[in-house]
């Protein structure tokens, strides 16, 4: 018992301890709540998996609810992506909830406010509120509004919200502190009026609130008892209490607002309005580009939710802000693929192999495994014939000792095949050589059982029979940022450090075992890499995205660097 406590993360320590302090199992409730303004990415993804996973751990429900308070920046579109990529990760929602649900509690509660005389509509402009708050060693101003009455106040706030005003004409302020230390508390704005339809409610409202207004309110109402969010949202609590504190019935379970921190990724950036940049300039091709950092990039570069939420579970949940390093996220890829990825051969820089003693039109079909590390994937046939592709980088006319590929007078084993010894080449007018010329030794077959079979070579290819062989495009991507830290620097902008080789389309040819994978299929491109079909693909023309490569390349260049 004692080793499990130790193993609890703090936000499980609060929930045990609130448990232990009168809180019943029943009373637990999660919620996640993004803003659909854009697209989920990999900092969310932690997110999710903290607050769907503590639903799991404690038997507790999870709402998902859409925090829709901006109809200039929110679509449907974004919230059906949302839905999309939680369900993916696995998780399953008890509630859907949407801020606009609330949006006549809210007016109400704000109502009672002014009755209270705890808020106030101001007609100042936003330049001159923001220049009355002050600064963090110097307190705010009041405005000269503050003092409006109770029935002034009514009478402005219900016009604001029957359409009588132009935007920016009047807010209504929370009268709290203008010289409190957390300039959050400085009369925060609960409403402005904008004459812009909303994504569920249209036009039935011209006034929307704020953030911190709705949010702890949306979780009383929703009698959430845990309200989790990232860091920066520390300097908020104060305010998610003050509000709670002005209208909460004690009757009912108050939501307790605790913070994590983020986890973001080296080599990406996470913010919308960057990611928004980069699909808008054209450098990605959507919020879906394979090498987007959201959940459906990743989803359509092939990685699998399961590799994402063991890396979430990996990095844990921390009160400091850090940067993981990208290689772990695809080292996890890397061993969840390894374990349910089939094997196949493809090659994408070919250079053409004939066996000059390998009958014309003669061909087999040679057994294969499908994965090594599944015992149920069992086997398929491979076609094999005269006439092979391998690799431009697996032969060299000459080569010193430590090169185990095809060299001239050298011998290699074709993988699932045979032996082969290049004994020459054809080379074009400027040198490179377009084909090779070798021997095989029909007897050394893999599991044929021959002692000529299991004689010992040090080189293994992969390798398609050309007559047999799919043309595929082959999308490798890698990397969208050469910088670690792309938007960390103060004097540049993160656009400069795109990285121009982030993606590099090649005609690739795949044995024909491929010809009937469907989109989203996911394979090891033997000696390659893992890959998976793009939902770009036809039936006349396939694609394959590279989801990540066999090892870790770049753990080298930054070395050398």
């Amino acid at each position: 018992m004692e080793e499990e406590v130790k193993s609890l993360n703090f936000i499980e320590h609060i929930i045990e301890e609130d448990l232990s302090q009168g809180y019943s199992q029943e009373e637990l409730r999660f919620r996640f709540p993004p803003e659909p303004n854009g697209y989920l990415h990999i900092g969310h993804a932690s997110s999710i998996c903290l607050n769907f996973g503590l639903g799991l751990k404690y038997n507790a429900p999870v709402n998902l609810r859409f925090d829709d308070t901006n109809p200039a920046k929110e679509e449907k579109e974004y919230v059906e992506a949302i839905k999309r990529d939680v369900e993916w990760l696995g998780y399953r929602w008890d509630s859907e909830r949407y801020a606009s649900d609330y949006f006549q509690q809210l007016y109400d509660w704000a109502v009672e406010l002014i009755k209270m005389g705890k808020a106030y509509v101001d007609s100042q402009t936003s330049e001159e509120i923001a220049e009355q708050k002050g600064t963090p060693t110097e307190p705010g101003e009041e405005s000269p509004y503050r003092s409006r009455s109770v029935e002034e106040n009514l009478r402005l706030f219900e016009g604001m919200k029957n359409g009588e005003f132009e935007e920016g004409a009047h807010v209504l302020r929370a009268k709290i502190d203008m010289k409190s230390s957390n300039m959050l508390m400085r009369d925060p704005i609960m409403y402005r009026v904008l004459h812009k339809a909303h994504h569920r409610t249209n036009t039935d409202w011209c006034i929307y609130p704020m953030y911190d207004w709705t949010h702890g309110e949306s979780d009383y109402i929703e009698q959430v008892s845990h309200s989790l969010c990232t860091l920066e949202f520390l300097p908020h609590r104060e305010l998610y209490d003050w509000f709670l504190d002005q209208l909460v019935s004690e009757k009912k379970l108050r939501p307790k607002q605790r913070e994590f921190a983020r986890r973001n990724l080296s080599h990406t950036v996470v913010s919308k309005r960057k990611l928004l940049q980069l699909v808008e300039s054209g450098v990605v091709s959507g919020w879906d580009d394979p090498r987007m950092p959201t959940i459906s990039g990743l989803r359509r570069r092939g990685y699998t939710p399961e590799s994402i939420r063991n890396f979430a579970d990996t990095i844990g949940i921390a009160k400091r802000d850090n940067v993981v390093d990208v290689s772990l996220l695809e080292f996890h890829v890397r061993e969840h693929l390894n374990k349910i990825a089939p094997r196949v051969m493809g090659v994408l820089n070919p250079l053409k192999v004939v066996i000059t003693n390998y009958e014309e039109g003669k061909e087999e079909w040679l057994d294969a495994e499908n994965n090594p590390e599944d015992d149920s994937a069992g086997n398929r046939k491979v076609p094999f014939s005269r006439e092979l592709y391998i690799e431009q980088e697996d032969f060299r006319e000459e080569a010193n000792r430590k090169f185990f590929r095809l060299k001239l007078g050298g011998e290699v084993r074709l993988k699932n095949g045979y032996i082969i010894k290049a004994e020459s080449c054809t080379k074009d007018e400027d040198g490179n050589v377009t084909e090779v010329q070798c021997t095989y030794d029909p007897k050394s077959k893999s599991g044929s059982g021959t002692e000529e079979s299991l004689r010992k070579v040090k080189g293994t290819l992969h390798w398609v029979s050309i007559p047999h062989a799919i043309e595929a495009e082959v999308r490798l991507y890698d990397r969208l940022f050469t910088d670690a830290t792309p938007d960390g620097y103060k004097d540049k902008d993160f656009m400069e450090f795109v990285n121009p080789a982030s993606l590099n389309k090649v005609t690739g040819y795949l044995e024909p075992s491929l010809k009937n994978a469907k989109i989203g299929d996911r394979f090891q491109f033997q000696r390659l890499g893992y890959f998976n079909v793009d939902l770009d693909s036809t039936d006349e023309k396939m694609v394959f995205n590279r989801t990540v490569t066999l090892r870790d390349t770049w753990a080298k260049i930054e070395q050398k660097n």
